[in-house]
């Protein structure tokens, strides 16, 4: 019965390349065979398979793992993801606490002398997001990583941090550390932006005020909401100092946006986010952004310069001010308190009687 079955996934696994749709999941089985088609059921007993001509029960204890697959090869695949360093999933819509608890381990802390932040992993290889404020002109940077051990978590902090890249334009770091050998990292997916939609639930995850591996949940309420440069997306769930570089995650636990700020310091519920587009265009373009050590003007923002006065009255008028340069000083001024007072001199005569002449 076993070697029937292992047969008829084999042959189901070469007919379902020739049918699978150009976007499906790929299911990997433990025999290192592998199917494509659209995944409807992932439960406890079996996994269930459109192949486009059958649907197939594979049964759960067979599957390794259940990918997101597209046209190109496996090959194809790896090296486009390796290229952009992120990774994509079409994930199943769970609950907030489930999330959590698949990808909390995802969240680390980013900490220098000056301030204390969020920021997660994009891969297995060690590359983590912040915003760019958090480590703005630090070098001496660690990243505390939350490691789960039974039911509770251990810290792991590291030291050994690159900065690879960064964005102050669009408040966005590249990091990276050495992973620990005995330490599986957990790299969070990211979302589609076209699928953001106002009202939308959302949660994120980050260390406000140092209170690590924080959970706040909201909604969208603005996908795009105009800042000075760029577009934010505003949302519902509190964000607090702290939570600045961490995820803020849909659903389906996909990576919509990096939280980054709060408006004023007494509002609630008015939080952004740096939306994923921006990250995924970062990450794209990481060489342009690269970050040098050795030149003092990496990853700093250059302030803007002073403001013009408009042409009109307002110029001329200034334009006609004396300078003060050229005022004489008044400490060499006559005090007017010592001049004599105009109504105590002599009033001058309104005429005068000249001598008449003698004959």
């Amino acid at each position: 019965m076993i070697k029937r079955s292992a047969v008829m996934l084999l042959v189901a696994a070469s007919l379902s390349v020739l049918t699978a749709p150009a976007r499906a999941e790929t299911v990997r089985l433990k025999n290192g065979n592998i199917i494509t088609g659209e995944v409807l059921a992932d439960k406890a007993e079996f996994v269930a398979v459109d192949l486009g001509y059958t649907i197939l029960e594979i049964p759960r204890d067979q599957v390794a793992s259940i990918e997101q697959d597209t046209a190109e090869s496996a090959e194809q695949a790896e090296q486009a993801e390796q290229k952009t360093l992120y990774m994509t999933a079409r994930l199943k819509r769970r609950t907030v606490r489930e999330l959590v608890a698949t990808f909390g381990e995802g969240l680390v802390k980013v900490q220098t002398p000056k301030a204390v932040g969020s920021g997660f992993f994009i891969n297995e290889d060690g590359y983590a997001i912040t915003n760019a404020h958090v480590i703005q002109g630090e070098t001496q940077i660690s990243v505390t990583l939350f490691v789960k051990e039974g039911e509770s978590f251990t810290r792991r902090t590291v030291k050994d941090v690159e900065i690879v890249a960064v964005n102050p334009v669009v408040d966005l770091a590249l990091l990276k550390i050495e992973r620990p050998q005995d330490v599986e990292l957990t790299p969070l997916y990211f979302g589609e932006m076209d699928r953001v939609k106002t009202g939308q639930p959302v949660f994120a995850i980050g260390n406000p005020f140092g209170f690590e591996r924080s959970v706040s949940e909201g909604i969208v309420s603005h996908q795009a909401r105009r800042a000075e440069r760029m577009l934010l997306i505003q949302t519902t769930a509190p964000i607090n100092p702290g939570n600045s570089g961490g995820p803020l995650l849909n659903m389906r636990g996909e990576v919509i946006g990096v939280t980054n700020m709060k408006l004023g310091v007494y509002s609630e519920g008015m939080g952004f986010a740096v939306p994923i587009n921006y990250v995924k265009d970062f990450l794209k373009f990481r060489e342009a952004y690269a970050y040098d050590k050795d030149n003092p003007n990496t990853g700093y923002q250059y302030l803007e310069p002073p403001h013009m006065p408009e042409e009109g009255a307002e110029q001329d008028e200034a334009s006609i001010q004396p300078d003060e340069s050229t005022q004489p000083d008044e400490s060499t001024q006559p005090d007017e308190s010592t001049q004599p007072d105009e109504s105590t001199q002599p009033e001058e005569p309104l005429g005068r009687e000249e001598p008449e002449e003698t004959q």
